[in-house]
């Protein structure tokens, strides 16, 4: 089968995963949060699966409530730079938040990222939906819902904007002639804005890839707008194909509005396929994971969504409890579609705590059936890839070596890389520096000018075979 079209696939490497009680099955590394022999075999596997990126999801807020990957883990630049040095092609995207940090920084931060891996940067932008964030950083209060879009847009422009400090031909480097850089081919941001006032320039140059991949993480209205404004992916969720599809063609849709090709928005919905050779296999895998969940410890994981409200003051097998505006400002599209769920169905507390703590993912079953899967949501509409995350022990291994042969041998993903850089990989195009592209516009409309000037002055040439014209008293004459 030929397929112009190519699945992506990223991994997210969560050390002992997003439950609150995995870290006690026996096949898992209690420590794997912080091990990074760990991260390195992870990143390996896939990159040995040919996957376009691994990604490296974040927080700023912790309480004893939080689940144990979260108390106790990397910070995702300073371990995607260790990443970068045992690895040669996979992507490397990492999450930072637009609330609590500064552009400059960043910016700073990705573009040497982009340099390290020779071109294979990532950068996952958050807004940081828990409130407790402030606490950590002098704020009085966190930004409310919308505020923290309005930040994040302006964020990213001076971002993009730092990283075209330097033209990519800034550095002649002349050893002979003692030129090190061309001083016309640096540029200052001079940027003035509601929320940032930043000069510039950058102190360091664009990389292969011209920015790094600038990945987009809300569901929500605003930060389905953020995304299809400024993001060349989006990292989301859903637990049907319906409403994959739904969420698909809306930010694509999106996108055209903003004057951009709906190919320059990928959409990659988190999946955690459990893979067994047979279905029955994987259903005790899965079995074997959700039976470590105690209720109490479900009604915490709940509880996190909720800006860590505390469930445990409700009846747990009675309807879940109305909750007014609880959750509005932190995990917004989450918590709307916990409360419609529970509404929807008749959920009952307990109900709604052990599905949202283990979740049980519709992309289970033997290889075959978990790429069939795949393959659906991929040609109707409903995703440009996956970011794979596992909650089993060795999840990716069974996904490399069990599913992606099979997509492979359908001609849905590729065999080898075709380029080096995150972009290239992704099929994104590299995003041209704004200074010299305003250059060349220049150029080329002074060129154009020029060249009607001549044709003007041609036509008005007595040489070009028509009669002479002379002026007499102001009126024109042929001369005979």
């Amino acid at each position: 089968m030929t397929q112009s079209r190519k699945l992506k696939l990223g991994a997210i490497i969560h050390g002992v995963g997003s439950s609150m009680s995995a870290w006690r099955h026996p096949d898992i590394l209690s420590d794997a949060s912080i091990n990074i022999g760990y991260y390195k075999q992870q990143a390996q596997k896939a990159e040995e699966g040919r996957f376009d990126l691994v990604f490296i999801a974040d927080g700023l807020f912790i309480n004893e409530k939080s689940i144990p990957h979260f108390l106790n883990r990397f910070e995702p630049v300073t371990i995607l730079s260790a990443l970068a040095a045992v690895t040669t092609r996979i992507g490397l995207v990492g999450t930072l938040s637009t609330s609590y940090s500064e552009p400059f920084t960043v910016a700073r931060q990705f573009a040497s990222l982009d340099h390290i891996s020779g071109g294979r940067a990532g950068w996952n932008v958050v807004t940081s939906p828990l409130e407790g964030s402030a606490l950590n950083f002098g704020k009085r209060e966190h930004p409310s819902h919308d505020q923290r879009y309005r930040i994040a847009e302006e964020y990213l422009e001076v971002a993009k904007g730092l990283w075209d400090s330097w033209e990519d031909d800034a550095f002649p480097r002349d050893k002979e002639s003692g030129v090190f850089f061309d001083p016309a081919k640096l540029h200052r941001l001079d940027h003035k804005g509601e929320y940032f006032s930043v000069q510039g320039p950058l102190n360091i140059a664009r990389s292969r890839q011209g920015h790094p991949v600038v990945f987009q993480a809300g569901s929500s209205d605003s930060g389905r707008t953020l995304a299809a404004k400024t993001a060349d992916a989006v990292f989301t969720g859903h637990e049907t194909i319906e409403e994959a599809k739904s969420f698909y063609r809306d930010v694509k849709q999106r996108a055209v509005q903003y004057g951009r090709a709906a190919s320059d928005v990928l959409i990659f919905p988190g999946i955690d396929p459990i893979v067994g050779r047979t279905r029955e296999e994987a259903e005790r895998k899965y079995r074997e994971i959700t039976d470590l969940i105690s209720p109490e410890t479900a009604l915490k994981y709940l509880g996190r969504f909720f800006d860590h409200h505390d469930f445990s003051v409700y009846p747990l097998d009675e309807p879940f409890p109305e909750l007014g505006d609880i959750g509005s400002n932190s995990f917004r599209s989450s918590t709307d579609k916990i409360k419609r769920k529970a509404k929807e169905e008749g959920l009952t507390l307990r109900q709604v705590a052990l599905r949202t703590a283990a979740p049980r993912d519709s992309f289970i079953g033997s290889a075959e059936e978990v790429a069939d899967q795949v393959q659906q949501w991929f040609e109707e509409g409903a995703a440009d890839g996956f970011i794979i995350h596992s909650s089993v022990p060795r999840g990716l291994d069974d996904f490399v070596e069990l599913v992606v042969p099979i997509l492979q041998e359908r001609g849905l993903f590729r065999s080898e890389y075709e380029h080096d850089t995150l972009r290239g990989n992704l099929g994104l195009t590299k995003p041209a520096n704004r200074y010299t592209l305003a250059r060349e516009q220049a150029q080329a409309a002074s060129a154009a000018a020029q060249s009607v000037e001549v044709e003007v002055a041609a036509s008005l040439d007595p040489g070009d075979g028509r009669p002479e014209q002379e002026t007499v008293q102001g009126h024109v004459s042929p001369v005979s």
